[in-house]
């Protein structure tokens, strides 16, 4: 049954089921959408979780798209929203048929023998692969990455698929306009299919991280590695949720939340550089309870203007500065911006920048309302719509699901940290001729190819 599997989800006819499945699916959310705009009653919580389920079974990344949006107040409706954002890239993996095949085009027939032992069962699976544990001959434990088959036609498929998806939804409610969101979806996801700039990405981190002992980042095997197959060390560590399984102590879930914070915001503003991807699938703890941040095929280089945008934007907040809120959204891209949508945005921004704004220790949110980033969201969405909508910057889009994703681990981490001096010593001596001249440094010494 493995080698059916794996045969039948290959070439043209892997192709036509994908197509028939997610058209399904696409076609189905676009027709409720359209009933729920036009005030038809349909059960919204039953369409949403089928549609997860549909998307959660799909080796490809069409999930990604609907994560992305499920992070933008209003791009989706809430019941919809709510499923996709939990879903995760936890496919059942592939056989060992799968694997051999892999393992032979990228390292030749003998590949075996370039391996002191290779585990057979995958140690994860993920969107665009999945991974198996190995020792090399010199005894080093590294993981290998298996890139699943056709995934540049799987990759295609599902952006034709979303776009169509979007453009359906957009015809129906244009408050939020989602072309340039699109435009960095489709240049991210075809970065992530390239394993040799995840290779370069794992150096990059390496040298970004290299003062933050409680972050931890393989490096990879450079003579075993390709465009479809990534070996890299294997980290030990175990699963957020498992470690929360064992209700750590306050100390203890305060360490994770300040390694996390490390992991995504010293490359941020130190280097200009961002991990889009902060789901908890994406990182383990270590037994000092640090952390291991291990996919890096989501990375978005921004230039120092951007980086500039942010602690303008922040700035701005503390101290009422309309002028310079709208000088940092004009920074990020927003360009045709009203002073009303400006203040509309901003109601936003406040809900993202709170935590950092605090200098005490605090949780990342104190409101005991569940609901309560919801409620932001949908005033935010209608503010937007009254004042003529807003056409989202690509970089915007993955610092935006970065902090919403971060905001929700930190939340049921129950961290309770002072998340201002974290930040504070953060842009302390921030000064963006210098964050541009460490960003050329670490790219070339890391050898990261150029980016769209």
């Amino acid at each position: 049954m493995a080698d059916e599997r794996d045969l039948d989800n290959t070439g043209m006819f892997g192709e036509l089921r994908r197509m028939v499945r997610t058209s399904g699916a696409v076609g189905g959310i676009a027709a409720r959408i359209a009933g729920h705009k036009m005030g038809l009653r349909t059960d919204h919580a039953t369409h949403a979780g089928d549609l997860k389920s549909v998307l959660g079974g799909l080796k490809g990344p069409l999930m990604k798209g609907a994560q992305l949006l499920s992070t933008i107040p209003g791009a989706l409706p809430d019941e919809y929203a709510a499923e996709l954002a939990q879903l995760q890239a936890n496919a059942p993996p592939m056989g060992w048929s799968f694997v051999r095949r892999r393992m032979s085009t990228e390292l030749g027939r003998d590949w075996e023998r370039r391996f002191r032992s290779f585990e057979h069962e995958a140690a994860a699976a993920a969107s665009l692969g999945q991974v198996h544990r190995a020792v090399l001959p010199d005894g080093r434990r590294v993981a290998c990455k298996l890139q699943y088959p056709d995934m540049q036609a799987t990759v295609d498929s599902d952006l034709r698929q979303f776009r169509m998806a979007v453009g359906l939804y957009y015809r129906i409610d244009s408050t939020i306009k989602q072309d340039d969101v699109l435009v960095e979806l489709t240049a991210r996801l075809q970065e992530e299919l390239d394993y040799l700039r995840e290779a370069a990405n794992l150096r990059l981190y390496n040298l970004m991280l290299a003062e933050c002992p409680d972050v931890s980042v393989p490096m990879p095997v450079e003579d075993l590695t390709t465009r479809r197959l990534l070996v890299m060390d294997w980290l030990d560590g175990r699963g957020v949720q498992s470690v929360l399984d064992t209700d750590p102590a306050q100390e203890q879930r305060d360490s994770m939340a300040r390694a996390l914070f490390h992991a995504w915001y010293v490359p941020l503003y130190r280097n200009g550089v961002i991990h889009g991807d902060p789901h908890m699938g994406n990182f383990t703890v270590r037994s000092d309870y640090g952390l291991n941040l291990l996919d890096l095929g989501a990375i978005r280089i921004f230039p120092a203007r951007f980086v500039q945008g942010i602690i303008d934007l922040y700035r701005a907040l503390e101290t009422n500065d309309e002028d310079l809120a709208y000088h940092a959204y004009q920074a990020w891209g927003f360009v045709n911006m009203s002073r009303e949508t400006m203040r509309v945005l901003n109601e936003w921004a406040r809900f993202v920048y709170e935590p950092l704004m605090q200098d005490r220790v605090r949780a990342i949110q104190e409101n005991d309302d569940p609901q309560y980033g919801r409620a932001v969201a949908e005033r935010v969405y209608a503010g937007l719509k009254q004042t003529g909508g807003v056409r989202p910057p690509r970089e915007f889009v993955l610092v935006d699901r970065s902090a919403i994703g971060l905001g929700s681990v930190f939340l049921r981490l129950g961290a309770k940290l002072n998340w201002y001096r974290l930040f504070q010593e953060l842009i302390a001596d921030f000064d963006a001729a210098k964050l541009a001249a460490r960003q050329e440094e670490v790219l070339r010494q890391a050898r990261v190819p150029p980016t769209a």
